[in-house]
């Protein structure tokens, strides 16, 4: 009979079974619950002005753009045929009950809905709802009205539209992401370890902890906006994470194995060494992802829930599940295969069994390090810079259907609309509204502020209830268009500009009109106001999120090596490798270099201004983790090593082949989230592969063992009394030769 103790796991197994199961049947439905945007902060005035123009004005910039073009032999869209299809398309939106208006260039005849070629015309189309009812009911509506219909041929677009598109490209890429990264994941951990049962864990510990986080947003979205964004950045986040605890913990397990402990014992020392160090990694992530949570973005903060979540669970299932695994396994984790003999045979480590062998070859190149550091700091550091310049050529912008895919109808239909249209046609890029204004008794003082609008640089038009401006020169209203913008709830302008409308032309003329006298209190919206608006939004909570991150992991990892100076210097070097990926997604996104490598994607010349506080609160936490690895082996070394060169030395030759793996694990997971269709999720999986690519070789393979060498004694030196289980603090030797003659190496006098 089984004691109580042998039955644990088999119960822990059982467990995770059965919340897995949970998860998967609670997360399923997590993708209908999802919103597109977020990127507005609700309590903007930007967004105010939305929701009033929306609400109360029957000419509001609508939801849908129907581009129709006229084919084959009909020559203009004024010819019978296509006059008669258009009406029976605006008759069919009409009697749909998700549309509330539809405009359309055959029944108002405005020259403003109709190309100068007159082969084109615009049907305008106004949703009911709010964002996400809008969105639902662009993403049943597109597929119908795109195509041909009889002589028009029809391409959807607007900001509902694009919405829509990006939900359904999220979807179809998580789907596509996660059955490329699962074989290849396997497939590398099997080379790693040279055991299928063995590669197969992390896998299985990956899998429990996307489930976990599906379940976690959906949860959420019962209480807060959660966008479609978290889930992609959460499962491929997960799924890395948990490769690399389950890597640390699986190598630890083997070597203390191939050492000759007990399999009991093999786990207990994995647990306290490798354990330790992924629950202070996991606390990296976290921190790091927690940081975001300061910003009042729906993006920003729900891709931070689902990361948090992500990494809890994959440092709960490493913790946890695996242990479990490994004791119901047995030998048979380590065992190879018959195709994987070649890799399965476990070959100890340099320092295995406490053997004074010579060092690896990561070792050997720590040692070089230490033998020229301030010539290696100095080249190392020079290069990096050199990478992150050109971040200083930035130019903030916002995403727009410019960044869907070629192959999208909305984007095809966008680029028409710019092209063959004047500006301000359908998207204003500025809107002036003046809530409850009263038109009647203030005409006068509506016509001189319209005027003055009109004079303000960048500006071609202004059209209101007065009538329509041009320079300060005044053209009556005709017919109804002084009512399209007036109601009980106010009165509105309509600004039209030259350029793109989320241009920082736009967003200047946004501030100007923030600024300019009125005769009543207005709400300026619109592209450039948004634009405004989620940046100032960002700058004033970026000091807040710079400084929690920092502080945080600054702390975390003084908890762990009881040692300030080596802490610091642990964030400086990680600061310094993320600026270099910043410069390498500028370089690469922005200005177009390089993007055949990555399979093509639309070059707008700016980056989205949410970039790069996504980019550093995900980035900073996993290239930390790499760094926590390292110090808490380097540490551990310490105890048992000579001297502290040595202990360097020692701690990078067992850790640094397993950041190669690790990192480039982790760069196949946001390799296949780069595979997106979407922009920003292909900015997302680059930069991150970019970041912990660099942080495991060349930062932590040259940079910090040169770094300790320079910083001397001071690296090693501790203001708190040693505890029993804490290394020996013991200055490392800056003139010492590392060792004697024939190898024999030096001993230590510890204090």
């Amino acid at each position: 009979m089984r004691s109580p103790r042998c039955r644990v796991p088999w119960v822990v197994l059982a467990l995770a079974a059965v919340l897995a199961a949970a998860c998967a049947w609670f997360g399923a439905a997590v993708e209908g619950r999802l919103s597109p945007g977020g990127v507005v902060p609700a309590a903007t005035e930007a967004a105010r002005a939305d929701r009033l123009l929306h609400e109360g004005f029957a000419s509001a910039p609508p939801h849908l753009v129907l581009v129709t073009r006229v084919s084959g032999a009909t020559r203009s869209v004024e010819d019978r045929a296509a006059a008669e299809q258009g009406e029976r398309l605006v008759r069919r939106l009409s009697a749909d009950r998700s549309v509330s208006q539809v405009v359309s260039y055959w029944r108002t005849r405005a020259p403003s809905l109709r190309s100068a070629d007159r082969r084109s015309a615009l049907v305008l189309v106004r949703l009911r709802g709010r964002e996400q009812e809008a969105t639902a009911a662009a993403g049943r509506l597109v597929p119908r009205l795109a195509g041909r219909h009889g002589p028009l041929e029809v391409e959807v677009t607007g900001e509902a539209a694009s919405r829509a598109e990006a939900l359904r490209l999220a979807e179809r890429d998580q789907i596509r992401a996660e059955l490329l990264a699962l074989p290849l994941t396997a497939l590398l951990l099997l080379v790693v370890f040279g055991s299928a049962v063995a590669a197969l864990l992390p896998v299985a510990v990956g899998v429990l902890a996307v489930l976990g986080a599906q379940a976690v947003l959906r949860l959420l979205t019962f209480c807060t906006e959660v966008t479609v964004s978290a889930t992609n950045i959460s499962s491929a986040l997960g799924f890395a994470l948990a490769v690399d605890y389950s890597l640390f913990l699986l190598a630890r397990h083997r070597e203390e194995t191939a050492a000759g402990a007990e399999p009991g014992t093999a786990l207990r020392t994995a647990l306290r060494t490798a354990g330790r160090a992924v629950l202070f990694s996991a606390g990296t992530v976290v921190l790091s992802l927690a940081s975001l949570l300061v910003f009042p973005h729906t993006i920003l903060r729900s891709i931070a829930y689902g990361g948090i979540a992500v990494t809890a669970f994959a440092a709960l299932a490493g913790l946890v599940v695996l242990p479990a695994l490994l004791t119901v396994l047995g030998p048979h984790v380590h065992r190879p295969g018959v195709l994987t003999r070649r890799y399965g045979r476990v070959r100890p480590g340099p320092y295995a069994g406490g053997r004074a062998a010579g060092p690896g070859r990561w070792g050997r190149v720590a040692r070089g390090a230490q033998r020229r550091p301030r010539l290696v700091a100095v080249g190392v550091t020079a290069v990096l810079l050199v990478l992150a310049t050109p971040f200083t050529r930035v130019q903030i912008g916002l995403f727009d259907d410019r960044v869907q895919p070629a192959s999208s109808t909305v984007a095809e239909a966008g680029t028409v609309l710019r092209h063959a249209y004047r500006p301000g046609a359908v998207v204003t890029p500025a809107t002036v509204v003046l809530p409850h204004f009263d038109l009647r008794r203030h005409a006068a003082e509506l016509d001189a502020y319209a005027r003055r609008v009109s004079l303000q640089k960048g500006v071609e038009r202004v059209e209101t209830a007065t009538g329509s401006y041009s320079r300060s020169a005044r053209t009556p209203p005709a017919g109804t268009a002084a009512s399209a913008f007036a109601s009980p709830r106010g009165v509105w302008l309509a600004v039209a500009t030259p350029g793109e409308p989320y241009s920082t032309a736009n967003r200047d003329l946004a501030r100007t009109l923030r600024g300019l006298p009125a005769p009543a209190p207005v709400l300026v919206g619109g592209p450039g106001a948004v634009l405004d608006d989620v940046q100032r939004a960002l700058l004033s909570r970026l000091p807040w999120c710079l400084s929690l991150a920092g502080a945080t992991l600054l702390a975390l990892s003084l908890a762990l090596t009881r040692r300030p100076v080596m802490a610091l210097t642990a964030l400086l070097l990680n600061a310094l490798s993320l600026a270099a990926s910043f410069g390498a997604l500028v370089f690469v996104f922005q200005e177009g270099h390089l993007a055949g490598l990555l399979g093509g994607f639309p070059v707008t010349g700016t980056t989205d201004v949410l970039m790069p506080a996504l980019v550093f609160g995900i980035a900073f936490g996993l290239s930390m983790d790499y760094e926590i690895f390292l110090l808490a082996r380097v540490c551990e070394e310490y105890e048992r090593a000579p001297d502290a060169a040595t202990a360097v030395v020692r701690g990078l030759d067992h850790t640094a082949r397993l950041f190669t793996w690790a990192a480039l694990t982790l760069a196949v997971v946001m390799a296949a989230l780069a595979t997106s269709d979407l922009v920003m999720l292909k900015i997302i999986g680059v930069g991150l592969a970019l970041a912990v690519l660099l942080d495991a070789t060349v930062v932590r393979g040259l940079l910090a063992p040169a770094v300790l060498a320079l910083a001397g004694r001071a690296a090693w030196w501790s203001p708190w009394p040693r505890r029993p289980s804490d290394p020996v603090s013991q200055p490392l030797p800056s003139r010492r030769p590392l060792t004697g003659p024939a190898g024999a190496q030096h001993p230590r006098s510890d204090p």
